[in-house]
């Protein structure tokens, strides 16, 4: 919905300007900025290049293949997943042996109940969920999310599967929001995957 929209970039927006998030320029609305460091309440779990290495740690390049939306791609995104595409791009790479593709990392954004989690989902080449790693959590409960066993349910799930939060994933009391946003995510990654990567 519209307003629920409006109110996933103003949550984006009062993380950025506290310096509760660092979200890339080029993938935010025009009107958002970036600020700085994370308060001191955050968690930062993974960096980006530690998520990476433990999702594909065969890989010796991960290649940026970032993909900044045309408004075709926003359309289908959104026709596919069910859900609003707000960020003008996403972050991408390809993790590379030798080579030889063997999948992708992605990082996206959703909003926990009142902040910014970052997250990154790594895919095979044809699409399919291997992995789900949390980098940054800032809100004070639902960290849940991050118990691995919560997390595997997402794995082998593709751009075809049907699921949602109690259809397929299951939710953990006390988390609800953010069970709900990082699962609603993952199913418009998987159609970021096929609009755009496949």
């Amino acid at each position: 919905s519209s307003a629920r929209g409006s109110r996933f970039l103003l949550l984006i927006e009062r993380s950025t300007r506290q310096g509760m998030t660092h979200i890339p320029r080029w993938i935010l609305p025009a009107a958002i900025s970036v600020t700085v460091p994370l308060p001191s309440y955050a968690e930062q779990y993974l960096t980006v290049s530690a998520a990476q290495k433990l999702c594909f740690p065969e890989c010796d390049q991960f290649a940026p293949v970032h993909v900044k939306f045309t408004p075709a791609q926003i359309k289908a995104i959104e026709a596919k997943s069910g859900q609003k595409q707000l960020l003008r791009g996403q972050e991408i790479w390809r993790a590379m042996q030798n080579g030889k593709l063997h999948g992708f990392f992605i990082v996206d954004y959703v909003i926990g109940k009142h902040l910014v989690i970052d997250y990154a989902v790594a895919l095979s080449p044809e699409g399919t969920v291997k992995q789900i790693e949390i980098l940054n959590y800032r809100e004070s409960y639902g960290g849940e999310i991050r118990n691995p066993d919560w997390r595997k349910q997402f794995v082998g799930k593709r751009p075809q599967s049907r699921f949602a939060l109690n259809d397929g994933i299951n939710n953990i009391s006390g988390a609800t929001l953010s069970c709900r946003h990082v699962t609603d995510g993952v199913r418009r990654i998987l159609a970021t995957y096929d609009v755009c990567l496949k």
